[in-house]
């Protein structure tokens, strides 16, 4: 696809997502096969060649503000955390990072935001929210919250060596 067209692809919709390579791959790892992860160039809107490889560990991680938006990905996940961010905050961390990783300016980042960011939050991502199960606000600066997860955590990941 020309750079014109990606330009133009709304990237905040979850069929924009290869989603159901996501839910394979961690169907994998949870298995214990490794997997290839496709790598991606954000400043061009497009997939490269090359994949990480994604060796399976006792607990796999997978965060994105699209990830509970999907039922057969929900379905592989044994711990669902919300990290609930103040609308303000998640703008100003997007204006950053796009501007300083991406070669955005700042009017691209607005045009963006209000054309496709914020009716996709407001249509899939906060709607999502009722699928985890626990949602952590304040940004996730939330102490009780993030220890009784982490005890959580730890009770199902098993332990190896001394303790």
């Amino acid at each position: 696809m020309p750079f014109a067209e990606r330009v133009k692809v709304n990237f905040d919709h979850p069929d924009s997502m290869d989603t159901p390579l996501l839910a394979e791959h961690v169907r994998q790892l949870r298995a214990g096969q490794a997997t290839e992860r496709p790598t991606y160039d954000y400043a061009n809107f497009q997939r490269l060649k090359g994949t990480v490889r994604i060796e399976p560990r006792a607990a796999i991680i997978v965060e994105g503000i699209l990830i509970f938006e999907n039922k057969a990905l929900r379905d592989v996940l044994d711990i669902k955390i919300f990290v609930d961010t103040d609308a303000d905050l998640r703008f100003i961390r997007r204006l950053v990072r796009d501007i300083r990783d991406r070669g955005r300016t700042t009017e691209m980042v607005v045009e963006q935001y209000t054309k496709t960011v914020r009716p996709m939050h407001l249509e899939f991502v906060e709607p999502s929210k009722r699928y985890a199960d626990v949602i952590i606000p304040v940004g996730g600066h939330n102490d009780v919250g993030i220890d009784l997860l982490i005890q959580k955590i730890r009770s199902l990941v098993p332990r190896s060596g001394p303790q």
